[in-house]
């Protein structure tokens, strides 16, 4: 079983970028060491029942102490590129000033990467905040939208010469309503207000944090990353539809809309005020700069009934399709329709695919890891973005999620999303078919 792509697709060309993502969190571990400072989510992990099996982040991969075989692992892929992120609570201490000891182990990574070849890009933020921060506030806190910045300042200062690109946040979606609103992600809130206040206070961030990155990285990309999923109605019916319109509105246009034209959804101000947050005069200004890039993370489609609370609800779709191993639709044609829409309704800059990919019960046998669900799901995600691209879409890059198998956030070490087989025990890498063929599809590239 094999990835392919038509002979004449333009990711096959030597400027279309094709990489690997982790982040700090899922893979470091090393909680302890070197003056690292609590997280939210080593807090959150602490918290009986919040994360399946009781799991946290104290071991991981180990990549702290693995990072030189790691890049190995990642060079041995055949990938042009590395997408990390870097982990606030390691770099900088209590009063806001660097962590050396933190600092000095992303030089030595990241030097490492270069050595071997590899294009770099950085994720400053993939929702590890600083605990004392939290105590504060967190991202209710519109003070730390100034401490992101200054820990955006100290960070591409040190490291700016071995980075190719910077995104400020990942995900603001995930961070903001599932950490602040749903209370599924850390912090554990879950007040309906919160969420999107949190998520303005990031979206600030990412603005406050762009001149800064962009002066101490001139010749850097700077942009930010969204995850979005495609939604449907799950019905013809007046109020499926209308539940479909809410759920796109609330999950991806509040995000998409306020970086690209300044402001939130108008819809909002007559259907659903108490979804808009407090915004100071400046703010959109602030949050609107253009971007080198916009990162695009991928992985699902959603069906949406109408709920009378709510507005909308999480149905099934009533045909027959795949699942992944955490529940979620297998729809690559979601993928090319959500970002063709994306391309007519607003003036987009270069995209990447920052993470796609699927969790699939993996299992070793005989030494090895036959994931066909995962090659079929990277098939046809590809073709989508070559679909996407066909259609006008300006796509650059495609960075398959993960590296490894890691520390899956709630779901603790539950779920296996990586390329690479992890035994939490040994630490043993073991790349899986998935990687194999991913590696084969890249390496044609040079036949």
């Amino acid at each position: 079983m094999s990835i392919t792509l038509p002979s004449n697709s333009k990711m096959l060309t030597s400027d279309f970028i094709f990489g690997v993502a982790t982040a700090s969190f899922q893979i470091e571990g090393a909680t302890n060491v070197d003056n690292r400072l609590p997280s939210i989510w080593d807090t959150f992990c602490a918290i009986p029942g919040k994360v399946k099996g009781a799991d946290n982040g104290d071991q991981a991969c180990d990549h702290y102490h693995l990072w030189k075989e790691d890049i190995q692992l990642i060079k041995h892929l055949g990938v042009d590129a590395y997408r990390l992120s870097i982990a606030w609570p390691r770099v900088m201490d209590e009063k806001g000033e660097a962590n050396q000891a933190g600092l000095n182990f992303y030089r030595n990574l990241l030097t490492g990467l270069k050595a071997e070849g590899l294009k770099v890009f950085v994720t400053l933020y993939h929702w590890d905040l600083p605990q004392h921060l939290e105590n504060k506030g967190g991202w209710l806190n519109r003070e730390t939208a100034y401490q992101f910045k200054q820990y955006a300042d100290i960070v591409t200062k040190e490291l700016a010469e071995w980075v190719d690109s910077w995104a400020t946040f990942n995900e603001p979606f995930c961070a903001a309503i599932l950490g602040y609103e749903l209370g599924i992600h850390a912090p554990g809130l879950s007040e309906p207000e919160y969420g999107r206040q949190a998520a303005h206070h990031i979206l600030l961030a990412h603005g406050l944090a762009l001149p800064v990155i962009r002066k101490n990285a001139p010749t850097s990309q700077v942009g930010i990353v969204l995850n979005m999923n495609r939604s449907y109605a799950a019905s013809e019916k007046a109020e499926d539809q209308f539940a479909c319109l809410m759920r796109e509105t609330l999950d991806n246009q509040f995000f998409i809309e306020p970086l690209i034209k300044g402001q939130y959804p108008q819809l909002l101000k007559t259907v659903a005020p108490h979804y808009l947050p407090t915004i100071l005069p400046g703010d959109m200004d602030i949050i609107a700069q253009p971007m080198d890039f916009l990162g695009m993370n991928f992985y699902t489609c959603n069906h949406n009934a109408y709920d009378a609370e709510a507005m909308f609800k999480n149905v099934k779709n009533t045909e027959q399709v795949e699942y992944t191993d955490i529940g979620w639709e297998i729809a690559p044609h979601a993928f090319t329709e959500l970002l063709v829409n994306l391309h007519k309704q607003y003036d987009l800059p270069p995209l990447y695919i920052t993470e796609n990919g699927a969790a699939c019960a993996d299992e070793i046998v005989d030494g090895e890891i036959n994931d066909e669900q995962r090659i079929r799901y990277l098939d046809g995600h590809l073709n989508a973005v070559n679909l996407a691209m066909e259609s006008g879409v300006d796509i650059r890059g495609y960075f398959a999620w993960s590296l490894m198998d890691n520390f899956e956030w709630a779901e603790g070490y539950s779920k296996r999303f990586g390329l690479t087989y992890v035994d939490y025990q040994t630490q043993e890498r073991t790349i899986k078919r998935s990687g194999h063929a991913y590696r084969a599809l890249l390496n044609s590239r040079h036949a």
